[in-house]
């Protein structure tokens, strides 16, 4: 009797679980331990199902998972299942600092000090964060670090919180704070790796999606990929994606700068002003119609095609060249070096403020 009235029911029920919204809420399991310190991967859950998965090991997101058109879930970046696969190398998807992108010779000059900067000492990627959870209908994971004066060359002890918040309309967002107790600079960013028709769908590149930028210009660089002051318009040139573009359309062009990186490996200047919240790149899947805007109050946004082979532990899950793409909002490289720059500088009266949101929606 009972059995009957189970398979009876069971249309029901299964109707039932497929129409009841999910309960925002933020989990977390043991991920290992690194350095003694132990590490969590903590799962932060939307009413509508949106799901995103980040560690305190070097505020790495291990995935961000979003519905296609037909309601399927996939993440859309590269990431991997355990702690060993990114202490092993890779920075999919971590948080960067205390400088994200390049400085000329790792040489900068701050207030008529030389700094240099060294390899002593472990960056942001590399860290253990304090992690605190806080639950609700908008789950947050609120990460925090000590970075004491000196460390890879940097001036200041910095106080460095980063909040990531998942929100009730699919959006990720990171707050990155920071304060210092003696001049130094600072550039903050997540180096997330992107497939809008799921990272691990099989043989998949996004040399076919679409790709905009809020970007009249873009800076010139150097034979190493740094930047040397010079800014140009993107009109005319394989940097433009004032339109929605497919990343291959001119990936492989006669290009000195494209040569150089074997693709897009470049900073473009985000139209309008730095420090406030604004459209930096929206990047879709034809096929499968999911949509990412990037929004964010940094200056410029580093465009990075994954030109080179992955790391083995990314080739053992099949990511590829061209397999995603990297949109890492930060201060433009080399900042330090040319003051015509927006300003990378953090002071004890100007802590560092900064903030980047994953906006993810289907195409209309």
């Amino acid at each position: 009797m009972t059995r009957l009235l189970t398979q009876r029911l069971w249309p029901a029920l299964l109707l039932l679980a497929l129409t009841t919204p999910a309960m925002a809420a933020i989990t977390s399991q043991d991920w290992g331990s690194e350095d003694g310190e132990p590490v969590r991967l903590y799962t932060l859950t939307n009413a509508a199902g949106m799901e995103a998965k980040i560690t305190n090991y070097g505020g790495v997101i291990t995935s961000i998972r979003v519905p296609d058109k037909d309601g399927h879930f996939a993440s859309v970046v590269e990431g991997f299942d355990s702690l060993a696969a990114y202490a092993g190398g890779g920075r999919y998807g971590a948080l960067i600092g205390r400088f994200a992108n390049r400085i000329k010779d790792q040489t900068y000059v701050l207030d008529g000090v030389t700094y240099h900067v060294t390899r002593a000492g472990k960056p942001y990627d590399r860290r253990v964060w304090d992690a605190r959870a806080v639950d609700g209908p908008e789950p947050q994971l609120v990460l925090h670090l000590t970075d004491p004066d000196g460390t890879m060359g940097f001036p200041g002890t910095m106080d460095v919180t980063a909040t990531y918040t998942l929100t009730a309309g699919n959006v990720l967002r990171i707050h990155f704070h920071a304060t210092t107790d003696k001049p130094t600079i600072a550039s903050l960013t997540n180096h997330s790796y992107f497939n809008m028709a799921g990272a691990d769908a099989p043989g998949a590149t996004i040399l076919n999606q679409l790709l905009t930028m809020n970007a009249d210009r873009y800076t010139i660089a150097d034979e190493k990929n740094v930047p040397t002051g010079e800014i140009r318009d993107v009109a005319g040139t394989p940097f433009d994606f004032r339109k929605p573009t497919p990343i291959g359309a001119h990936i492989n062009d006669p290009d000195p700068m494209l040569e150089r990186a074997k693709g897009y490996d470049h900073n473009f200047v985000i139209n309008g002003k730095p420090g406030t919240l604004r459209l930096a790149a929206r990047l879709e899947d034809p096929i499968s119609g999911r949509v990412m805007e990037e929004w964010t109050t940094q200056a410029g946004v580093q465009v990075y095609s994954a030109n080179y082979p992955p790391s083995p532990a990314a080739q053992a899950k099949g990511y590829r060249v061209h397999g995603a793409i990297a949109l890492e909002a930060q201060a433009f490289p080399n900042a330090p070096n040319i003051a015509s720059f927006p300003s990378a500088r953090v002071t004890p009266q100007k802590p560092l403020d900064e903030t980047i949101e994953f906006r993810f929606r289907l195409a209309r």
